[in-house]
């Protein structure tokens, strides 16, 4: 009779699975350089052109992310889509990896998101959602804005200097607190339940994804935390470097991007190489010159009435007998154009008065000079022909007018 313990002995004993050992390199510097000369060495350094601009997009669970990304574009007017980190991982790059039993760690999340940035169509900017979420992407991050400065330095003064603009980074977090988020990731798993019990029972539409997240109170809350834990935490560390805009999303849309409009007006100091900017600095800023307009014409006018009074009633009465007749024949459409030859309007100072009268009336009054030669003799002898210069002022002038028809 056989021993079966005996058996169980002399057989080859079964092999053991080493523990599972993350071969990643933690160290970003190192990630990154294996990532950028691999990049370099594929494209060519002339060629590792990145966006100009660049939108790092985060979000608390229900903060709106998807519901504002096409507001953010229009705001900046970016016209690519979108990068979503997410999706990039179901790529088949990232799946060629995990199809090979790898893991989409750092390293490889950093090279498939270069590599994304690198694409022409984001030459002038792109939004980028979800990354970076870990510190080892954080140090790549500001590894690449090193390296993009770099790039610009060494290009500026060669004929591809405008491939290599100064790149601006901006952070911007929609935050809501731990309380609406749950709510708000509950109504959306509602919403998306009953579309899909309809969908099924009538065949019409297309079902929508049911995140697990939002089914349970539990699974939300976890979601939340996870996101102020860790994607919270990596985007804030950024702030000190690069233009953070944290925007408070708790309130009614409209209210939502009404902020985001302030974060993200344009600003030509942040954006625009400084070299550029110091000459454009020499003139005002629009914002600055109406800041004081009113008091400065109600001290115009004053000064024409008790200094230039006789020229300025000549201005006047021009303005009356001359243009507002027709001004009024043009009520409707807010827009008339009166030409003149009037002698006093070759005054310069004329000029700047009726400009100053229209606007103080609520008009807005634009003066064109026209110089028209008109052929008043010929010389048979020579062919020669004299002409005498004729000035014809154009006075364009544009007010809100009437509207005909108010309803259908």
């Amino acid at each position: 009779m056989t021993n079966p313990s005996s058996d169980s002995a002399g057989a080859p004993a079964q092999p053991v699975s080493p523990p599972h050992v993350d071969l990643e390199v933690k160290d970003a510097q190192i990630i990154f350089n294996r990532v950028w000369a691999k990049l370099e060495d594929e494209f060519g350094r002339e060629n590792l052109r990145f966006p100009k601009e660049l939108i790092l997009l985060g979000g608390a669970p229900g903060a709106g992310k998807g519901t504002n990304t096409p507001f953010i574009m229009k705001v900046r007017s970016l016209t690519c889509e979108p990068i979503v980190v997410s999706a990039l991982l179901d790529s088949p790059e990232a799946k060629r990896i995990k199809d090979a039993g790898g893991m989409v760690g750092d390293r490889e999340v950093v090279e498939i998101v270069f590599r994304k940035l690198l694409e022409p169509q984001y030459a002038d900017g792109a939004i980028l959602d979800g990354f970076p979420r870990t510190r080892v992407q954080v140090e790549c991050l500001k590894l690449l804005y090193d390296r993009m400065i770099e790039l610009r330095r060494e290009f500026y003064d060669t004929p591809l200097r405008r491939y290599f603009r100064q790149p601006v980074i901006h952070i911007m977090v929609l935050f809501v607190d731990e309380r609406e988020s749950v709510a708000r990731q509950l109504r959306r798993g509602r919403i998306v339940a009953e579309h899909n019990e309809e969908v099924r029972r009538s065949g019409v539409g297309e079902l929508m994804e049911e995140r697990a997240t939002d089914q349970s109170e539990e699974a939300a809350r976890h979601r939340y935390r996870v996101f102020k834990e860790k994607t919270y935490h990596a985007l804030q560390s950024l702030r000190e470097i690069f233009h953070f805009h944290f925007i408070n999303a708790q309130g009614p849309l409209e209210e939502v991007q009404e902020n985001i409009i302030k974060e993200l007006q344009y600003q030509s100091s942040l954006e625009l190489d400084p070299q550029t900017f110091d000459q454009l600095r020499r003139l005002p800023l629009a914002s600055e010159i109406i800041v004081h307009a009113r008091q400065e014409l109600v001290r115009r006018l004053d000064d024409y009435e008790f200094q230039k009074s006789e020229l300025f009633h000549r201005v006047l009465d021009f303005i009356e007998a001359r243009i507002m007749p027709i001004v009024k024949r043009h009520a409707i459409s807010g827009r008339a154009q009166i030409n003149s030859e009037d002698p006093l309007l070759n005054d310069p100072e004329a000029l700047a008065m009726l400009i100053d009268i229209f606007s103080e009336r609520g008009y807005h009054a634009v003066v064109d000079l026209h110089r028209i030669e008109i052929p008043e003799q010929v010389d048979l002898k020579t062919g020669r022909i004299s002409c005498r210069m004729k000035k014809v002022f154009r006075i364009m002038v544009s007010f809100l007018g009437s509207e005909i028809r108010r309803g259908a």
